[in-house]
């Protein structure tokens, strides 16, 4: 195959990367499906859709069947980390959720780190069909680890579809969403056109785009794991300080993209302030979903992909309009800047939700969990999450 043929190629197998990403979306639907099974089996389960789906990427003969390897295998991805979120939750004492969700995640992040240069040095040196057999073999190494050591907790009694949907009906769920596909949203405004960005405006090589996308991960993997501890002990000032943080490195970006050394750090530190946001967010999603979790779990991990969609969007905008592949930066600080003020709003309703509580606790009832108030409360509510 000639090297045209392999750049287009390659241009077709991100487009298509970016197409199963949407149909990645559909986790809370893959969710549903699995709500009458265990949690364990349908982790392995989606695992199992996971290898399928690049095992018949890594025997496609035309582009078409790759493409559909690539959806098949995005189908598990949302879900598995919804579900996972919930089990990792599970398993820990309520003071320990949000670490234990971020350890979860770091299998992520880590992967990020290794699997950019590997999967480049792979690409090249063997093919891309050997990539895509390396990642359905450690697939199977994952489908193991989850049938060896993952317990096998039983499905919650009486919790059905309808107890999983009425979650949404929870303002303070809907806005933890709206704060992930917006905080994120910031992070792949400039993550998406990091390449024309680093090569056209910072004076990097091509070649050094996949070493700045390390670095990149080096943070996520620094935030995720800060996010993870102090979320446990502050998770709305940790949301604050991460989201505020991450607005205004996104901001200075957009003006300082032309200079090395300013570029480096502002990319780890957008990879450390953006993961620092998934504990915290994860974990308040979980403790307002009160009972029905799984399902919420999944739609926010849906929400992580909605708002790369939505920042890749937006950021051609600005290009197209001419601003330059700075710009996209600038939109990804308004973004994360939208999620600081929604965090905002989401604190006050919920300091306000415990004092009317606390002034009109109203007659004796089964207790009302639609409005769970953080650990963090001034107040000094406890926050009831047990699941």
């Amino acid at each position: 195959m000639d090297q045209g043929r392999e750049r287009g190629l390659g241009g077709c197998l991100v487009e298509g990367l970016a197409q199963s990403r949407v149909v990645g979306g559909a986790a809370p639907i893959m969710t549903v499906l699995g709500t009458r099974i265990s949690r364990k089996n349908m982790l392995m389960l989606l695992m199992g859709l996971f290898i399928l789906g690049n095992l018949i990427s890594a025997a496609a003969p035309v582009f078409a069947v790759m493409l559909i390897g690539r959806v098949v295998a995005s189908l598990a991805h949302g879900a598995f980390f919804g579900i996972g979120s919930v089990v990792a939750a599970e398993l820990v004492a309520p003071d320990k959720k949000a670490g234990a969700i971020s350890m979860m995640f770091t299998g992520l992040t880590v992967a990020n780190v290794v699997g950019v240069p590997l999967g480049t040095f792979v690409g090249q040196s063997a093919g891309w069909r050997v990539t895509f057999l390396i990642v359905a073999a450690l697939g199977v190494l994952g489908l193991a680890g989850v049938a060896r050591l993952v317990p096998d907790v039983p499905r919650p009694e009486g919790v059905r579809l309808r107890h999983e949907v009425a979650a949404f009906r929870n303002t303070q769920v809907v806005l933890a969403m709206a704060m992930t596909v917006l905080g994120f949203g910031g992070v792949f405004a400039a993550i998406t056109y990091i390449a024309p960005m680093m090569t056209e405006v910072g004076g990097f090589a091509e070649s050094s785009v996949t070493w700045l996308l390390v670095v990149f991960g080096l943070g996520m993997v620094a935030g995720n794991l800060i996010g993870g501890r102090f979320a446990d002990r502050r998770l709305m000032p940790m949301l604050y300080t991460a989201l505020g943080g991450l607005a205004l490195v996104l901001l200075l970006f957009t003006f300082l993209a032309s200079g090395k050394a300013a570029s480096v750090v502002a990319v780890f530190l957008i990879g450390l302030l953006g993961f620092a946001t998934v504990p915290p967010l994860q974990k308040r999603v979980l403790d307002h979903a009160h009972g029905a979790p799984t399902l919420a779990s999944a739609a926010n991990i849906g929400a992580f992909n909605l708002g790369n969609a939505l920042a890749a969007w937006l950021g051609g905008l600005v290009i197209s309009a001419g601003l330059g592949y700075a710009a996209p930066n600038a939109v990804g600080a308004a973004l994360a800047a939208a999620a600081l003020v929604l965090a905002v709003i989401s604190h006050r309703l919920e300091l306000r939700q415990a004092r009317t509580s606390a002034v009109n606790p109203g007659p004796a009832a089964a207790p009302d969990h639609s409005h769970t108030p953080d650990e963090d409360s001034s107040l000094g509510a406890r926050a009831d999450i047990g699941l």
